[in-house]
């Protein structure tokens, strides 16, 4: 099982989630081209596709869904009101409504061998989702991406125990989104129980979930003006090595997702 970041940040984001038998996406908030060139760096290309998740509408996660489909016609799994956002943006324009599958949040679903858990989460959207992936074989892998997640509840962490791999939201430094340029009102929506984690809150959840299993850490969602990938990284490390559990960084492949191009390719 492989979990590949084409991008992931603030800017857009989209990632690959394959086995042997199924390959997906995890929304599509850049360019076609950049869609392609990613997928290519991979060693996909999009015709090997089995579908599209959409974890939510916001700009940064759909952005290049509308000109990807008209290209590339698969499924697109969302929940209804994430669909309904969809269908009627000017941004993703005309598409095939047919193409479109409703899901529910906190209802697992399959794709050939992955069981594919919704997850809910704490977002200023419609109906937004992370998902969980499980591969139904032999190898009894698990992934997660887990962004935009505002704040952390039981329920989550609860679905989100077992991993072998993740992708996670360290969104902000905290003292460079205080000081920063942003408006206040914007400030208080990044960092309120409806937006985003920082660096810390991303650490703290990550020490909630890590178990034995749990050697595969990718830090994404990267704010392109409030954070840099060593604040990120350092101040995880950080709250993993000074936890009060035997789990230290020496022993977990530790990475940061470019915020602009394909990275962190990384395999269970």
């Amino acid at each position: 099982m492989k979990l590949s970041s084409i991008s992931s940040g603030s800017k857009g984001n989209c990632i690959l989630v394959e086995n042997e038998d199924t390959a997906l996406l995890v929304d599509v908030g850049i360019s076609k081209k950049r869609v392609e060139e990613g997928l290519s760096c991979f060693g996909k290309s999009p015709e090997e596709l089995d579908g599209i998740l959409i974890t939510h509408e916001h700009s940064d996660h759909i952005k290049g869904l509308g000109v990807f489909l008209r290209k590339y016609n698969m499924p697109v799994y969302a929940t209804q009101k994430t669909i309904d956002y969809i269908l009627h943006s000017s941004s993703v324009g005309k598409v095939d409504t047919e193409m479109f599958v409703p899901i529910e949040r906190n209802k697992h679903f399959e794709i050939k061998n992955l069981r594919i858990s919704p997850l809910q989460i704490s977002h200023d959207a419609a109906d937004p989702v992370c998902y969980r992936f499980d591969e139904d074989s032999i190898k009894n892998k698990s992934c997660a991406i887990a962004t935009d997640l505002g704040e952390v509840t039981e329920e989550l962490i609860n679905s989100l125990q077992e991993l072998d791999g993740i992708l996670v939201e360290s969104n902000h430094d905290i003292r460079m989104l205080q000081m920063g340029a942003y408006p206040y009102h914007l400030k208080q929506r990044i960092w309120g129980n409806k937006g985003h984690l920082s660096n810390e809150a991303c650490g703290e959840f990550v020490n909630r979930i890590i178990s034995d299993r749990l050697k595969q850490i990718v830090l994404g969602h990267l704010s392109q003006e409030n954070n840099y990938p060593e604040l990120a990284f350092q101040a995880v490390r950080n709250e993993i090595n000074f936890a009060k559990h035997k789990f230290n960084t020496d022993d977990i492949d530790l990475k940061v997702a470019s915020r602009t191009g394909p990275s962190c390719n990384i395999e269970f």
